[in-house]
């Protein structure tokens, strides 16, 4: 997996700023790989949809992925043509290394991608992008699985698609409906950080960008869509299936190994200004004597099983020691990881000596509780001991949480001083300009020529834009695109 560095954790979302400016809000790729017949097509009708119905500056770039048709000079058409259309040339194949390139390079504050042949109806493009304009959520994708979306496929795509996702919930425990739905938008500061995490370059790149998204604790945005199957598709379903499976089984690896640095994804406590103005407030504590309250039953039955199983060739005492020894291990590791959200080995001997001088403490409790015992019964009876291990175990627990919380992980702010907070600030950025607006005509019939603005993708993003407040403006109630046969 990929441990590169990255511009560290995301601020609070917020609105987009409104005002004009000659940078496209969003940024539409469409990977391409030998598709000379449909591109044209659909792009012009992509660019008719957002010239009606998206009201602010957008583009659409078409990422090919070194494809050996025609299609190279098609895209090099459309962009003399269409002033909003750009041509992105990758002289390797894969989906994901064309998204990520293209998405890194991009300048938009809002990133999304569809396929070519537009299986997916065009009127869930802007529900799609909305919430993530409007600082709701982190990413969007379209999910065929919803209730409430509407799919025409056969059976077979059907089956694999669903087998497909219960594989996901079963083996990676991810909550979003639909994986590898070719309909998904995702917020530039969020891809920034996001895409670097990201291994695969073929079509498992959309599920892996997903579940380090989900388990970071980004949020997911699901739009239901009205969905056509293309008969005509080039995915390989097997060689597709067989990759998708590698990847599951990697990323499982890497999440059980804690190998991700996840927490460089993490939003801070307060995305809604109102929690900001809480004082005193010790933040994530319920969530931490949840987390803290499951690992210390478990760890309790374990060094019950343990101390039962070493009574059996020892005496009380060394019974006692041992059982907490690998006890004391164990729960630190999963308090570390699962209570307090520390995840990579970066400081893992550290936080190990300091649980291992926690279980000093815990030891002392136990066993000058069963020294206490032994002292008021010559020959105290099994059931005993265990009662009064449970009591000095209590008594222990609410100690070594507080050590844990206090001592072993505390939260720091950028000086390196434990705070109260969860997630350690993140340094202010400079402003990036704000949203260009554009006129939506306001008759029925349009003229390409008089849209926005030509722009073309820029450099590399630098990464030095933060969002601030945006409204919305109202878009015409006329959505039904009159290029689409459906």
């Amino acid at each position: 997996m990929r441990t590169d560095s990255s511009p560290g954790t995301l601020p609070a979302r917020e609105h987009l700023p409104a005002g004009n400016a000659g940078t496209p809000v969003l940024d539409v790729v469409i990977p391409v790989y030998n598709e000379e017949k449909d591109l044209q097509p659909a792009v012009r009708r992509l660019h008719a949809h957002l010239t009606r119905t998206f009201p602010y500056a957008f583009r659409i770039t078409i990422a090919d992925n070194a494809s050996t048709d025609t299609t190279p000079q098609v895209a090099a058409r459309l962009e003399q043509e269409i002033p909003e259309v750009t041509n992105f040339r990758l002289e390797q194949k894969g989906r994901g290394r064309a998204l990520r390139t293209v998405w890194s390079a991009s300048e938009a504050p809002i990133l999304a991608y569809m396929d070519v042949d537009l299986s997916t109806d065009l009127n869930a493009l802007l529900p799609l992008v909305a919430p993530l304009i409007s600082g709701h959520s982190d990413l969007a994708i379209g999910s065929r699985l919803a209730r409430a979306s509407r799919v025409v496929r056969g059976p077979k795509r059907e089956f694999i698609s669903r087998a497909y996702n219960l594989i996901l919930r079963g083996s990676l425990q991810a909550r979003f409906s639909d994986a590898q739905c070719g309909f998904k938008a995702i917020r530039r500061d969020v891809a920034q950080v996001l895409l670097p995490l990201v291994e695969d370059t073929g079509w498992f790149f959309d599920t892996e960008m997903l579940v380090l998204a989900e388990r970071a604790g980004l949020r997911i945005h699901e739009v239901p869509v009205d969905w056509v199957d293309d008969p005509d598709s080039t995915v390989h379903i097997v060689q597709t299936a067989t990759d998708d499976l590698k990847g599951v089984w990697r990323i499982g690896k890497a999440l059980a190994t804690g190998s991700l640095p996840l927490d460089r994804l993490t939003r801070p406590f307060g995305d809604d200004p109102r929690d900001r103005d809480i004082q005193d407030v010790p933040k994530g504590l319920a969530r931490q004597l949840v987390g803290f309250c499951v690992v210390g039953g478990l760890s309790t039955l374990f060094y019950l099983v343990l101390y039962s199983l070493f009574r059996q060739f020892s005496g009380s005492q060394i019974a006692n020691a041992l059982a907490l020894l690998v006890s004391a291990i164990a729960n630190t590791a999963a308090n570390r990881r699962l209570t307090f959200g520390v995840r990579g080995r970066g400081g893992a001997v550290r936080h190990q000596a300091q649980g291992l001088v926690v279980f000093g403490i815990g030891l002392a409790l136990t066993s000058g509780s069963l020294a206490a015992l032994n002292a008021a019964s010559s020959s105290p009876a099994h059931s005993t001991e265990l009662a009064v291990l449970i009591a000095a175990n209590l008594a222990a627990t609410v100690l070594r949480f507080l050590l844990f919380r206090a001592w072993v992980f505390p939260d720091r702010d950028d000086s390196g001083t434990a705070t109260a907070s969860t997630t350690p600030p993140y340094g202010t950025p400079a402003p990036y300009a704000p949203l260009p607006q554009r006129t939506v005509p306001h008759q029925q019939s349009y003229d390409p020529c008089q849209t926005t603005t030509q722009v073309r993708a820029g450099e590399a993003a630098d990464g030095s834009w933060r969002d601030a407040t945006m409204r919305l403006q109202p878009v015409r109630p006329h959505d039904t695109d009159p290029g689409d046969p459906r």
